[in-house]
This record gives structure tokens, sequence and C-alpha cells, in this order.
């Protein structure tokens, strides 16, 4: 896999640099840590990322609200990472849901699932 640009939108530090670091021995570069939805948004537009991994609940405003504002500008992967059920939640359908606490060694394969995500979406429109 090529490394990729990637936004992490984390409000609890501890959290967000670990997953930075992860990120990071996995060859990939975080362009930005964002921990509120104003945040999120404008650093999505600053850093143009290949692919975003957001807390869904964050102190100040809401993950899934920023990337539904971030995706009126285009299709971006997005993993949206949350410790409760999203169930009854309306998510993008190319959202890839993790789980908090997560294993490690899912963090690829969700990786994986959210590119080939919008790549089927983007195939689907160009038909």
């Amino acid at each position: 896999m090529k490394a990729l640009s990637i936004l992490v939108v984390e409000d609890e530090a501890m959290i967000a640099m670990l997953l930075s670091e992860l990120l990071a021995a996995m060859g990939h570069n975080v362009c930005a840590v964002a921990t509120t939805e104003t945040d999120a948004v404008n650093a999505a537009a600053r850093c143009r990322p290949d692919l975003m991994i957001v807390d869904e609940r964050l102190r100040i405003g809401s993950g899934i609200a920023a990337v539904e504002q971030i995706l009126r500008s285009g299709l971006v992967p997005h993993i949206l990472m949350s410790g409760d059920p999203l169930t009854g939640r309306s998510l993008n359908s190319s959202a890839v849901v993790m789980r908090k606490p997560f294993i490690v060694s899912d963090l690829n394969p969700a990786i994986q699932r959210a590119l080939g995500n919008v790549a089927a979406a983007l195939s689907k429109t160009d038909t």
C-alpha cells in the first residue's frame, strides 16, 4: 500500500498521539490532528487527506457532522471510530466503522475497506 496522507480527528490527546505513531510506523503521514468539528473541516480543506480517521464523539462538535461537511467537497475515504455502537445513525455508505478499543491488526484492513468503498462509489458514478 502506498503511503497515505491521513487526517486524524480525535479529542483525546493520548489516543491521537498513539494513533499518529501507529500510522507513522505503518508508513503513512499524519497531515493533521484535529480535536473539534470545526478544526476537522478546516484541516481537511487545508491538507486534502487521502484518508480520515474520525472519532464519532468529540467534546466540541461531532465527528459525524464534520465528515458530512467535508464530504460535500468530494469523497474522502474515512473510518469512524466509536466506543458506542453506531446503530440507528445515518452514516455515509462509504464509511467504515471501528469500535474502540480496537485491535491494532484491525487498522490496516479497515483502511483498505475505506479506500475500496470510495473506489467502488466512484466507479458507480463513472458508469
